[in-house]
């Protein structure tokens, strides 16, 4: 792991961040905070009714379009929102996210993601619903081994092939439901279902090609068949949750902790136990300016009895969110179990609050079940980025980032809401 350059950026983000708390701002209205929308009817000069939270839409929509090699031409939207179902003041923001894309190499993905609060926070519902078929470029197992250089990418996806990865084709289904009942002031407990299916894996390869890949070596050493598997499972959850909101959090403790437990009687092919573990932290650094933020994520994903299909294994991008590890391509690490850290100081570029800026460092670890274990090897990211207020109602942001990494990595990312 490369660490040369990464305490001389440990230091800029914490001198930067007890700067910003020592500083003295005024407290902007959220009728002087300006976003995308009022730039548009500034523009248009059509601001003239009242600009209150309820002449104000929650809902966010962003169309996107990309290329790679793999994927081909994409198109794409992606929908957010939200509403209260209670009062503010005891009643956590509730929101909704929805992404469709389709592509010219024929691949095609729907998902919808909530998190809803019930009055007085009682009741959280947590869940999540995706189909598709899509790519995945497989590095194979375990951190600290640089396999090949790494290329530019855009969101996760390289912008040109590499010869060395594998590509894995397939159609999934996943879906999965929480349900959390309130014990006391942030304290929550519940259960859920999960279900995680992968079929016509590599069907379009032949002979040598798809007896090399990754998928086929590990399916064949575990008892799993290489061309389709599912991992169905119950969960058991403890959270604690005191974020002010969940789109942007200025303060609070995110904290989550999963006991997954997949069962043949539910589907799976085999069974296997699960400790998932996820902390978000965030301080806001002044008092007359919240938006400056020092954030902490900590995400981890232990395998303690069983098996996984290898299109179940955790790895870069695999949180609930898939933004995990800037600046790397999605799945590019991934491991039997896997931990990932990252820190990102958040502050305010222009009075209005319409522009903003962040820094951010992050590393991960994983192991391949043989002979690289798990905190053994580390590979880091770092990058900094711009985030554009897209609706300061629901405080959604576009997210602009820049990053770079071990092995000749570095990309941009492009997406509506903070990365956590």
């Amino acid at each position: 792991m490369y660490f040369c350059r990464k305490p001389l950026l440990l230091f800029y983000l914490l001198i930067q961040a007890f700067a910003a708390g020592a500083k003295s701002h005024p407290v902007d209205s959220l009728y002087k905070t300006k976003d995308i929308q009022d730039v548009i009817r500034a523009i248009l000069k059509t601001d003239s009714y009242s600009d209150t939270s309820k002449s104000h839409s929650n809902l966010s929509l962003l169309p996107s379009i990309g290329y790679s090699p793999s994927y081909g031409l994409e198109f794409g939207i992606i929908l957010s929102g939200g509403k209260n179902f209670g009062d503010p003041a005891n009643t956590t923001f509730s929101i909704f996210n929805t992404n469709v894309f389709i592509s010219s190499n024929g691949l095609s993905s729907a998902e919808l993601k909530h998190n809803a609060f019930s009055s007085h926070n009682r009741w959280n519902f947590q869940g999540g619903y995706q189909v598709g078929r899509t790519i995945a470029l497989d590095y194979g197992l375990g951190t600290g081994h640089s396999h090949q250089t790494d290329v530019f990418v855009l969101n996760g996806v390289p912008l040109a092939n590499n010869p060395n990865v594998m590509q894995i084709k397939f159609n999934y289904l996943k879906l999965y439901e929480k349900v959390y009942r309130k014990l006391f002031d942030n304290f929550y407990a519940g259960m859920g279902l999960i279900v995680d299916g992968y079929q016509n894996i590599d069907n379009q390869r032949k002979g040598t090609l798809r007896r090399r890949s990754y998928n086929t070596w590990y399916s064949a050493r575990n008892d799993y068949p290489s061309n389709g598997y599912w991992a169905n499972g119950v969960l058991f959850n403890l959270q604690y949750n005191s974020r002010d909101h969940p789109n942007r959090p200025y303060k609070g403790i995110y904290a989550d902790v999963v006991l997954r437990v997949n069962a043949e009687e539910l589907g799976s092919e085999h069974g296997a136990t699960q400790l998932k573990t996820e902390l978000k932290k965030y301080w806001s650094l002044s008092s007359t300016n919240p938006e400056h933020v020092l954030a902490f994520w900590l995400w981890g994903n232990y395998l303690l009895k069983g098996s996984l299909p290898y299109l179940e294994l955790p790895g870069t991008g695999t949180d609930a969110e898939e933004r995990s590890g800037r600046p790397y391509t999605i799945g590019r690490f991934k491991g039997t179990s896997f931990y990932f850290n990252e820190m990102e100081y958040r502050y305010p570029i222009t009075e209005n609050k319409l522009l903003s800026g962040i820094a951010f460092i992050n590393i991960q670890t994983g192991s391949n079940g043989q002979n690289i274990h798990l905190f053994e090897r580390w590979n880091s990211g770092e990058g900094a980025g711009l985030r554009l207020l897209f609706n300061k109602y629901t405080r959604s942001n576009i997210c602009m980032d820049y990053g770079v990494g071990n092995y000749g990595a570095k990309g941009l990312f492009i997406g509506l809401n903070e990365v956590f």
